[in-house]
This record gives C-alpha cells, sequence and structure tokens, in this order.
C-alpha cells in the first residue's frame, strides 16, 4: 500500500509537471511551423497596436466560449450527478489539458469526469460525448452552408477545373452522410441506447448505455442550441482578430471561410490538438486566400486564437489538476 504522504506529494507534482511538460510541446510546435517567427511578431505588435482592443476582446470571449462548453456538459451530466457551473468549468479546462496529450482530443473525456463520483465517471462519457455529438453536427451544418457558399466562388477565381468540381462534390457528400447519421443517432439516442443494451454482448455495459435513455428531447434542443451559440462565438472571435493583423474581409466572407476551416478541423483526424496548429494553418490559408492575400496575417490570427482558446486553458487546467482527488484515501 503506498504511502498517504506519498500520494500526496505525487499529487502536488503532477500538475507542475503537466504543466512544464506542455510548455516544452507548445514551444516544440511552435518551432517546426512555416513563418512561426513572423507569426510571434505579428502577434507582439498586435498586443500593443492601435486595434489591441480587438484582441483583448477575444481574450475576453474565451472564458465566455469554454462557459457555454461547461453549461452543456452540466446539462449533460444531469440525468447522472448535478456538478455545479464551478466545478464543470474546471472540468472543460482539465479536459483540454489532458486533450493536448491524446490523439482526438480524447484525453478530454478523462479530464472530465475526474470531477465526477467514482461510480458515475462511466456512465458520464456516454453523456459527454453526447455533448461532442451536439457541437459536430452544428460544425457539419454550417460547414455544407460554408462548402456551398465557397463553391462558386473558387469556380470564379480558378474556373470550371474537372478536379475541383469533384473536391467539392465529395466534401458535400461526405459531410452530408455524416450529417443524417449524427442527426438520427443525437435525436434517436434514448431508442438507440435500449436497442444496444438489449444486444447479448454488450448487456454487461447496460447500465453505463442505458443511462442515454434518460435523455429528454428538451435537454438536446437545449444542448444543440448552446452548440451553436458557442459556434458564434468562434465566429466572433475570428471577425474581431483579422483586422488586428491586416486581414480584411465582410463578415459573410468571416463565417462562409472559417465554417469550412471548422469544418476541415473536424472531420481531418489529428494526432493532438498541438499537431492541430499545423492543420488550423494550413485549413485557413487554403481557404481564407480566396479572399485576402496576406499569408502572414492570416497564419499570426490562427496562431493567436490558436494560443488564446486552446492553450491558455490548458495551461490553466495543468495547474488545476492539484485539486483533484486522484488517489483514494484508505
Amino acid at each position: 500500500m503506498a504511502n498517504p504522504k506519498g500520494r500526496r506529494r505525487l499529487q502536488y507534482l503532477l500538475g507542475p509537471a503537466v504543466f512544464l511538460l506542455l510548455c516544452y510541446f507548445i514551444a516544440r510546435q511552435i518551432t517546426h511551423q512555416i513563418n512561426w517567427r513572423a507569426s510571434l511578431s505579428e502577434v507582439g505588435r498586435a498586443i500593443t497596436g492601435p486595434l489591441q482592443w480587438r484582441l483583448w476582446l477575444v481574450v475576453a470571449l474565451m472564458p465566455f466560449n469554454w462557459g457555454i462548453e461547461a453549461r452543456k456538459w452540466q446539462l449533460a451530466l444531469r440525468p447522472v450527478e448535478r456538478v455545479s457551473f464551478k466545478n464543470a468549468f474546471r472540468a472543460i479546462f482539465t479536459g483540454v489539458t489532458l486533450a493536448s496529450f491524446t490523439p482526438n482530443r480524447m484525453g478530454e473525456y478523462l479530464g472530465r469526469i475526474l470531477y465526477i463520483k467514482e461510480g458515475h465517471r462511466i456512465p458520464a462519457i456516454s453523456l459527454t460525448i453526447t455533448c461532442s455529438i451536439a457541437q459536430l453536427l452544428i460544425t457539419l451544418v454550417v460547414g455544407l452552408a460554408g462548402v456551398l457558399y465557397l463553391w462558386p466562388i473558387a469556380q470564379l477565381r480558378f474556373g470550371q477545373q474537372v478536379g475541383l468540381n469533384l473536391g467539392f462534390k465529395a466534401l458535400m457528400l461526405i459531410v452530408l452522410v455524416l450529417l443524417i447519421c449524427l442527426t438520427f443517432i443525437y435525436f434517436r439516442i434514448s431508442w438507440i441506447a435500449d436497442v444496444v443494451a438489449r444486444i447479448p454482448f454488450t448487456r454487461k455495459y447496460g447500465a453505463y448505455i442505458k443511462v442515454l435513455q434518460n435523455f429528454e428531447a428538451t435537454i438536446l434542443l437545449k444542448i444543440l442550441f448552446l452548440s451553436f451559440g458557442r459556434y458564434i462565438v468562434f465566429i466572433i472571435q475570428y471577425s474581431l482578430i483579422f483586422p488586428v493583423f491586416g486581414v480584411f474581409m465582410g463578415f459573410g466572407e468571416v463565417c462562409g471561410g472559417m465554417s469550412v476551416v471548422f469544418l476541415a478541423m473536424a472531420i481531418i483526424p489529428t494526432f493532438t490538438f498541438l499537431t492541430e496548429l499545423g492543420l488550423r494553418w494550413g485549413a485557413s490559408i487554403k481557404v481564407l486566400e480566396l479572399f485576402s492575400g496576406n499569408l502572414v496575417g492570416i497564419f499570426a490570427a490562427s496562431f493567436a486564437i490558436w494560443l488564446i482558446n486552446l492553450i491558455i486553458p490548458a495551461l490553466i487546467g495543468s495547474l488545476l489538476i492539484l485539486s483533484i482527488k486522484l488517489f483514494k484515501s484508505r
């Protein structure tokens, strides 16, 4: 049996260790990107530039963004446990920290359930996945509209290329199939849970699956509405930050362009969100160069959003690990 003092020391060391490890990986990821020095320089100038108020407003919207996600998770957990908004918020940040070290942010679920009572943790994963499905549904719907918006613009820019048209058609087909499947799963989740619980080889997981049967349609709609609200916050953040770095686009162009960027990031697998920086930059350049030739500005804006929305919360979450009781007392 481990010494209680030893467990406490490990607890106190774990948070700072994760913080330092995260800093190391962030630094490595940044320095492996093209034009990273120029982007850092642009961010430095933006902090003291005449449009700095826009940058600080984007920073102020970050807790609002994650606060909406915390409220979604709080609503989703009602069938198993009542969680305070404060703990939900802390769980979200801790989830962002653990997501930074796992493929496709799978560690986010582990980080969140650390704030749930032990007997409720596995059912909570099913409920957390429901929140992710809701956000993905919104990304697919708005992304599909963005593809339809960008298609004629791309044709005007590059001409009636066969490959271009095939690419747009293939993307629309993939999005439509995903959208139909996920919409059915989301709004029929209680029925699906009941069917899955009756299958012989899944019966032993029945208690964890049946928790989904308690979802009311009103709760599902509220989670979906909050997911759309969070999506709007993302768009507002980008609309605010682009002019700071000399990227000037209309609000419709920002909405159309970024909806496709978010779509690409949602359907293309990433190893961790630390490696997501390259994908975020690449997708932003490919799409937004239809509206602006300021590639360095697009790089810098994407980099700043990455730092504000993901890296700052991940660093905060690494320190919050200190407050979680990871080990049972004997």
